[in-house]
């Protein structure tokens, strides 16, 4: 396959014209239009991209469902239905999160994700139209009470190395971050130290002041989970998770830019404290992502969801959001001022470190995955590329 005329988003975080050359499923060249013009005549698929955009594949590693479905729903078909729609909207690969639910049904959950990733693994490349499957972020159950959000807090636990054994080795390996509120257990520093070899540790839905947070990152956490909200809030005198965050160069952070979660200007100041390189767009999307208004449910519990914002039925607490990564990042650019090159940038080769799998995702460098989008003027989506085959 050959993409031509289009701006080729680089590893160098700019737009060139160029064209982008697929074979076998991987990116053979990307660049210059000379790189494939003596191919053109042999190619059976040549799409003309009209000048659009042209960036990899966006990277989800914090969501939740959609289209009706949910990853905590715990079977083949919510993941596949999930990872069609998301491959429809650009996202071509996933790390779904869980909900704090009990261990035994997390175990049961995990492990129908292994066996799911196995068998899409066993097709032939380009058979799989759906986004592939990298990664599991678990949410919880290692969380706080005062933050909990719309975690079920009767299934709250302390922070366990075994169980949390037991969740790697149902998942065979899927699972790539685990959140902790280090506050709620005085041995979580403990457990950071034994567990961060094997799995990321985030911070998630944590009380936790700015001395405990900075204990559990100098530990070995790596991770911050939606920046800003389930957290205590950013202040001069108590900068809390966010200040610790801040102050910690090796901590990637995820943020909801929906619009709803975090007001433009936080976000702007965000990415001025802590820098692009270390910030994650998610969609932190629920299974009323894709559908109309109306009542749905998170983790076991009633959400309403009315003009995009998704709250709690029980308080109105915010409950996830209803916005694919692709809207998010469009809202970045497009409301709250951050330029396109380092929304794509946070939205996949960002992602795609932090997952461990930038060697064959995240960009267009020759050798990766043929995951290509192609975005408008208007960043509208006009087409998606997976492994060198078209599905949009």
């Amino acid at each position: 396959m050959i993409i031509k005329n289009v701006k080729v988003y680089t590893e160098e975080k700019e737009f060139v014209e160029g064209e982008i050359v697929i074979r076998e499923g991987k990116i053979e060249a990307a660049g210059p239009a000379c790189l494939g013009a003596d191919r053109a005549a042999s190619e059976e698929t040549v799409i003309d991209g009209e000048g659009c955009y042209a960036i990899p594949g966006l990277i989800d590693l914090h969501f939740h469902g959609c289209k009706g479905y949910d990853f905590c729903d715990g079977t083949k078909e919510a993941i596949e239905k999930i990872a069609e729609y998301e491959a429809s909207v650009g996202v071509t690969a996933i790390s779904p999160a869980t909900m704090t639910l009990p261990v035994n049904e997390l175990e049961d959950i995990l492990s129908v994700a292994a066996q799911y990733k196995a068998e899409v693994n066993s097709k032939a490349t380009g058979q799989n139209s759906g986004a592939d499957l990298v990664g599991v972020n678990m949410e919880g159950p290692f969380i706080s009470e005062e933050k909990k959000g719309a975690q079920d807090e009767r299934n709250i636990i302390s922070c366990d190395a075994d169980v949390c054994q037991r969740f790697l080795d149902a998942s065979e390996g899927l699972v790539k971050f685990v959140g902790i509120a280090p506050e709620r257990n005085r041995d979580a520093a403990e457990f950071i130290r034994k567990m961060k070899g094997k799995v990321h540790i985030s911070l998630a839905h944590t009380n936790a002041d700015y001395d405990t947070a900075m204990a559990a990152f100098e530990a070995g956490a790596d991770h911050a989970v939606h920046l800003y909200n389930a957290m205590p809030a950013f202040t001069h005198r108590k900068p809390g998770v966010v200040g610790a965050v801040s102050d910690s160069a090796h901590v990637n952070a995820e943020m909801i830019c929906d619009g709803v979660h975090i007001h433009p200007s936080v976000v702007r100041a965000a990415f001025k404290m802590l820098g692009a390189e270390r910030i994650v767009l998610i969609s932190d999307s629920m299974r009323a992502t894709g559908m109309p208004d109306g009542q749905y449910t998170l983790g076991g519990l009633d959400v309403n969801v009315a003009d995009g914002r998704a709250t709690l039925v029980s308080n109105g607490a915010l409950a996830g959001s209803a916005t694919n990564l692709m809207e998010c990042m469009k809202t970045v650019v497009q409301k709250m001022g951050i330029s396109l090159e380092t929304a794509v940038a946070c939205a996949t080769a960002n992602p795609a470190k932090c997952l461990g799998i930038h060697g064959e995702y995240g960009s267009l460098a020759p050798g990766k995955k043929g995951n290509v989008v192609l975005l408008d003027e208007e960043l509208n989506l006009k087409a998606v590329v997976k492994d060198g085959v078209k599905i949009r």
